[in-house]
């Protein structure tokens, strides 16, 4: 109040009391007699005493500024004033308010004559007031736009127009008193105050053909699309439509764009953006790239300022003039021109996509039936579309335009209809209202109960239609037959996800199992799955035989027999260790070291001491028989960092090393399959990458020159990555037909093959004691297989389709099991006997990774858990978006790393804190891979996939980017490293062999081997 120099306060008298005691060591008063509606007005007095105008944070350094101000010479201050605009100057303030916090953190903005004199002096020019014109005060004094239609009235003598708040509320009202009763001239609104008159009552009176209205300027939000603003205008409509565009933060307006005659007349559709146009008298905009560089053409942020437009923010005592203030706002600039792109607060990450929520908008307002809408990101992680319908409209058809004009992670998760958009006194969305809408609509939603089986039957029906978009179909097209399956319908995995959450919402409660019955079986067995889960009345299920057994079409008589189940193998291998030791890599950074031992003690070299035969890279690596010269080049800069732009496109000061493709091999379809690597330990340049892919192939192909050692067409397609046998003569690899498959690895012919039930996406894992390989199945079943003896040692039934692999820990000896019914379970390797089961609540797609003291493992549902080997959960960590990734530990077990569906890559300690996290391009559904660069202290890396394509190495200590390397295809693989070599699979349908390069472009691997 000193500040501003206050003469006069208005003070309820209830606070009366409170006002006299918090200022009376500051001022005098005087009570005046002067009282209205309870309220007493006071003449200030300020007494001679030193008051602090910054925050006490800031008291300090503020007081250290004065003492070195104090200090300075009288020229200095002078020259001082000449260049910095000071809030202690007498007269310097017009008014002081708060920003409203809606598009971003709340400030207090102090604004002087001289920032905001420009905008009444150029309004008063650019729209020609005169007195006759009369102005609605449409903003309220919190507003700083109330302050440019005050005086731009008040200074051409034309007339201002205040109505009470209860006439504002009611558009028909406010619609009478503005156009009919006092005939206003010029209207300044947000484009949600004008949508509250309804597009009717738009075309009819305000933007009518005889309407008084001269000049329309809308600002403070995003600008209506042209579509939308053409069909709210009357035949012969001429009133001038303005944009307007500015900050409060440099007060109040700084560009404005007259919408050509000929564009709002003309009958085209037009879909072009409406541009910002023009700055205002005054003020300089510029638009600057991720790097702070101005730019003339494309993305970026824009800045406002100019000598005197400049306002103080919060604390701020003096402030430089030609400031330039970061709005939040992204634009794009074509040919001079400057298009508004949304706020950095409505771009949103989904599915892996950047979205602007701001054009789901845009396209919904402009479709026929719509009144008006708005769109939320609620709890950031439902979009949800509210909207106001001319008639009573069908959501489904409202779900069928969208899809024709969105792309598919625009499309809304919710559509909730409503009589009228809730706005804030200043006349934008109320974003929290409309949350409280959202809330109060769910849980009506979740009461609503099912009237019958035949209700439940269409709706599953509906559901099914909505996530797989076939609403726009005909009738006949429409109908789904019984046994439809919902992954060959068009369905994937996050529409499965979105179609279990839509299901239990409409039946109020959780499916157990449900998930994987949506991936695996018809529509009919869906249906009779929740009858059977939820209802208790049993006559409610049709009958129908729920085995869910697959028919091994593509399977020969030999294969799908599963006569082979007990067979003895007829030719015994050669299991000798010595002419077998090897070592195997495969994703996650699981090394499995065999036999090897003998060989480093004959090279005179003692092995590792741990217990165990896995190992991990550490041990490896840091035997000097296995290692390798320098990994990677590092550059001399050590402080790389990396900053990711609003686009998400990487900026890199400094990259470190560079990839180049050493080889690729075609398999004819995608490649999902994670490679495995087996390094032979007397030979290791024989080593031999294995991996499958979609085209029924599983291939073998030599490590370093890409030359396809053997080909196997297997029955199926094949997603399960493979697994080395004990001895090293087999090879183990699940497959879509339900049979796992059994191949000597010199060869790939077929060994043997034992069947199961259900397609197998799961990957084997050995114990490297009994020679046992242990996989799952999506017939819901884990097994013990020993492949010496052809035969299976024991099979448990799991609870659910059991998608991921495996993890087994040898102290204790437990053998861990994921579900996609969301069970964790702990089993008896030996015996396949249940140790514990934990219930996570969603599905785990993610593949569990133990270590000494816990186990982790990624939930659909974006936690990270952590259990004790004896079932305790001990943490969870949170991400935005489904863990698909499976995590990957470091050699030392202090950190754990994994990727989620909201785009980063993230490190955690084991206790759970978050030491850094990565934000990448798009989903991160691979297993990173954290490997040692020999050539730089000992530095560990970490190498990542994501969905789009791209590769990422970072620095595993800090997150730091390394270098990015982008695929010409999606990647669902995992990336396995040895020596300087990444071998990946693209659904490209190559497998990748690249080179890690170092700083100079010198490839750095064992020159033994090229």
């Amino acid at each position: 109040m000193k500040k501003c120099n206050l003469k006069y306060i208005l003070v309820e008298k209830v606070h009366i009391s409170k006002f006299k005691s918090s200022y009376e060591a500051l001022l005098n008063y005087d009570m005046l007699t002067v009282e209205h509606n309870d309220l007493v007005l006071f003449r200030l007095h300020w007494k001679n005493v030193e008051v602090s105008l910054v925050p006490n944070d800031r008291k300090e350094k503020y007081e250290k500024g004065t003492m070195t101000k104090s200090m300075t010479s009288e020229s200095s201050s002078e020259e001082k004033s000449e260049e910095h605009m000071d809030v202690k100057l007498k007269h310097c303030l017009a008014y002081v308010l708060h920003t409203s916090g809606t598009t971003g953190i709340p400030k207090i903005v102090r604004v002087p004559h001289a920032c905001i004199v420009p905008n009444i002096q150029h309004f008063r020019v650019l729209f020609e007031i005169t007195h006759e014109d009369v102005l609605f005060l449409a903003s309220p004094l919190t507003f700083d736009p109330s302050v440019v239609e005050i005086f731009v009235a008040l200074s051409s003598g034309a007339s201002l127009l205040i109505v009470p708040t209860s006439v504002k509320m009611v558009p028909s009202k406010l619609a009478a008193v503005l156009f009919s009763h006092h005939r206003v001239t010029i209207l300044q609104a947000t484009p949600t105050l004008l949508r509250r008159f309804g597009s009717q009552l738009i075309k009819s009176t305000v933007l009518s053909t005889n309407t008084s209205l001269r000049i329309l300027a809308l600002g403070g939000e995003a600008f209506p699309s042209l579509t939308v603003l053409k069909s709210w205008r009357g035949v012969g409509n001429k009133t001038q439509i303005f944009n307007l565009y500015g900050i409060t933060e440099v007060s109040s307006w700084a560009t404005f764009y007259r919408i050509p005659e000929k564009i709002l007349n003309s009958t085209l559709k037009c879909e072009l953006p409406v541009q910002l146009g023009f700055p205002l008298l005054g003020t300089v905009v510029e638009v600057r790239d991720t790097n702070g560089f101005t730019i003339q053409e494309g993305n970026g942020q824009v800045f406002l300022g100019g000598r005197n437009r400049v306002c103080f923010l919060d604390g701020e005592m003096t402030v430089p003039l030609g400031t330039m203030r970061a709005t939040g706002d992204f634009v794009t600039i074509k040919d001079g021109e400057i298009f508004f792109l949304g706020r950095k607060d409505s771009q949103i990450k989904r599915h892996g996509k950047r979205l602007n929520i701001e054009l789901v908008q845009q396209i919904a307002e402009g479709l026929q039936q719509v009144e008006s809408c708005a769109v939320t990101w609620y709890n950031q992680e439902k979009l949800i579309l509210f909207m106001v319908t001319k008639n009573d409209l069908v959501k489904d058809y409202i779900f069928e335009e969208l899809q024709k004009h969105l792309p598919s992670h625009a499309i809304p998760d919710e559509l909730v209809l409503i009589n009228s958009l809730p706005f804030t006194s200043h006349g934008k969305i109320d974003v929290s209202e409309l949350n409280k809408i959202y809330l109060n609509y769910r849980d009506l939603k979740s009461e609503c109960k099912l009237s019958g089986k035949e209700e439940l039957w269409e709706k599953l029906h509906h559901l099914w239609k909505v996530q797989l978009s076939v609403l726009s179909l005909s009738e006949d097209a429409l109908k789904i037959p019984d046994e439809s399956l919902f992954l060959n319908s068009g369905g994937d995995s996050l529409k499965s996800i979105r179609l279990l959450n839509e299901i239990e919402n409409l039946v109020g409660t959780s499916v157990p199992g449900l998930l994987e019955i949506l991936l695996s079986s018809s529509i009919l067995e869906i249906y009779n799955h929740i009858l059977q889960t939820v209802f208790s009345d049993k006559d409610l299920t049709v009958s129908k035989n729920h085995a869910m057994k697959r028919k091994f079409s593509d399977a020969t008589q030999e294969e799908a027999s599963g006569k082979s189940l007990h067979q003895e193998a007829v030719v015994p291998l050669n299991c000798d260790n010595e002419s077998n030791a090897f070592i195997a890599l495969s994703r996650g950074s699981q090394i499995l070291s065999l036999n090897t031992d003998r060989y480093l003690t004959k090279l005179g070299h003692c092995p590792s001491t741990y217990s165990s035969d896995l190992n991990s890279q550490t041990d490896i690596q840091n035997r000097e028989s296995l290692s390798t010269p320098p990994l990677v080049g590092k550059s001399e800069d050590p402080s790389c960092v990396v900053e990711v732009s609003e686009e998400d496109t990487p900026v890199i000061r400094a990259e470190k090393m560079e990839f180049r493709v050493r080889w690729r091999s075609d398999t004819g379809k995608c490649v999902d399959a994670s490679p495995l690597l087996v390094i032979p330990a007397l030979d290791k340049s024989s080593a031999t990458v294995y991996i499958g892919s979609h085209s029924h192939r599983m291939i073998a192909v030599d490590l370093y020159s890409g030359k396809v050692k053997w080909e196997q067409i297997l029955g199926d397609r094949i997603e399960s990555s493979a697994c080395v046998s004990k001895c090293g003569n087999f090879i183990v690899v699940g497959c879509y037909n339900g049979l796992v498959y059994v191949l000597k690895s010199n060869s790939g012919e077929k060994y043997w093959m034992f069947s199961t039930e259900n397609a197998v996406k799961s990957s084997a894992t050995l114990d490297p004691t009994t020679g046992l390989l242990y996989i799952g199945s999506h017939d819901q079943h884990a097994y013990a297989l020993d492949i010496y003896k052809k035969k299976c040692v024991w099979k448990l039934k799991c609870g659910g389709t059991v998608f991921s692999s495996p993890c087994l820990s040898l102290i204790p000896s437990h053998l861990y099991f994921a579900t996609l019914g969301g069970l964790l379970l702990a089993v008896n390797p030996a015996t396949g006997d249940r140790v514990w089961k934990h219930s996570c609540g969603k599905p785990l797609f993610s593949s569990p990774r133990c270590c000494l003291q816990y186990i982790f493992i990624g939930c659909v549902d974006g936690n990270l858990l952590c259990f004790t080997h004896f079932g305790e959960q001990v943490w969870q960590f949170s991400t935005n978006e489904p863990i698909f990734s499976s995590p990957c530990t470091s050699a030392s077990e202090q950190e754990i790393f994994f990727g989620s569906h909201d785009c980063f890559i993230y490190c955690c300690s084991m206790k759970g804190h978050l030491r850094w996290k990565f934000e990448t391009t798009a989903r991160v559904y691979s297993t990173p891979f954290v490997f040692r660069n020999h050539n730089h202290n000992n530095e560990m890396l970490l190498a990542a996939a994501s969905t789009d394509g791209k590769l990422w190495i970072l620095e595993s200590k800090s997150g730091q980017l390394q270098s990015v390397y982008e695929l010409p295809g999606e990647v669902f693989s995992s990336p396995v490293v040895w020596e300087s070599m990444l071998i990946i699979g693209c659904r490209n349908n190559y497998v990748y062999c690249l080179d890690l390069l170092g700083d100079k472009g010198n490839e750095v691997q064992s020159l033994e081997y090229t």
